[in-house]
């Protein structure tokens, strides 16, 4: 991720500050479908204001460092919308990406997120994810019990941790990157993402600073933060009573046995979030800021 490459670095690592990709709808905004109503609010006036004040985050800690886990794909969409035509609950995900020493926005950094969708698939890896169809789902999570410690040591099945995985297909659905405005904000709309065996809801995340925007996309630069966003219990539990999550047949780990999460709350990842705790359905408004160190180095690999 540093652009210092070697012969021995694998080829999806080579290939990181070629960041030429074709911008795939960069201004435009997929529906979400019925019932998308809270959502689609929040992220049509370009504030995506959930209601949480982000910049009242504290800022003098950096934001938890985690595993990318084996199905990342390099910067393939610059988009913000990332939905495509998977069905779930409407997300509007609303990131600040702030430098954790001085407290000032980051801009024009390039935020990844990618997440699997609601029966737990992730989109370039579906051969390898049987979501809720049991068998040998995808994971990025260790065997044994939860020790709060960094994950370390091969994941159950066989895949996962800082081990890459080759896509399987052309899939991209709920993957994305977007560039930070001048406050360090940006918003992304995507769906509740589902779960899997072996690991809670959780969303990926890379922010990448010193590259270059341009009319190809971004390329060049560092990876400074390599992250994941996590969804509190109630949220989950109200989410898995609607469809398709309520189709799920796989076993479900909740945010206190998850071996990645590591307890700390808004530090560790947690999201803010606002709902309708009546109706998840209508859509969920999920917000942090993320407190980074430019001048690190965090691939998460």
């Amino acid at each position: 991720m540093t652009g210092n490459h070697t012969a021995q670095e694998p080829k999806h690592k080579r290939d990181v500050t070629r960041r030429k990709v074709v911008v795939a709808g960069a201004g435009a905004v997929a529906a979400v479908g019925v019932g998308g109503t809270l959502a689609a609010g929040a992220f049509a006036d370009g504030s995506g204001d959930s209601g949480t004040d982000t910049t009242a985050e504290t800022c003098y800690k950096l934001t938890s460092e985690t595993t990318e886990g084996p199905y990342y794909i390099d910067a393939d969409k610059i988009r913000q919308d990332i939905t495509e035509d998977k069905e779930g609950i409407p997300l509007v995900l609303n990131l600040k990406v702030i430098d954790s020493e001085t407290c000032k926005p980051i801009r024009n950094a390039a935020v990844d997120i990618w997440h699997c969708d609601a029966l737990g698939i992730y989109s370039g890896y579906e051969s390898l994810s049987t979501g809720g169809g049991g068998g040998a789902p995808p994971t990025d999570a260790p065997s044994g019990e939860p020790t709060g410690e960094p994950p370390s040591g091969a994941p159950s099945g066989g895949t996962g941790g800082g081990v890459h995985e080759e896509p399987t297909d052309d899939e991209r659905y709920l993957r994305g990157t977007w560039k930070t405005d001048k406050q360090g904000r940006v918003t992304f709309r995507t769906i509740f993402p589902g779960w899997y065996r072996g690991r809670t809801v959780h969303i990926h995340t890379k922010v990448h600073v010193d590259g270059e925007w341009t009319d190809a996309g971004y390329e060049g630069g560092t990876t400074c933060h390599t992250g994941q966003f996590f969804f509190d219990e109630e949220s989950v539990l109200a989410s898995a009573e609607v469809e398709p999550y309520a189709t799920s047949t796989t076993e479900r780990t909740t945010l206190t046995e998850d071996t990645i999460y590591d307890q700390s709350g808004t530090t560790g990842g947690l999201l803010k979030l606002k709902y309708s705790k009546k109706n998840i359905a209508k859509g969920v408004v999920g917000s942090i800021t993320m407190g980074v160190d430019p001048d690190a180095t965090n691939t998460g690999t």
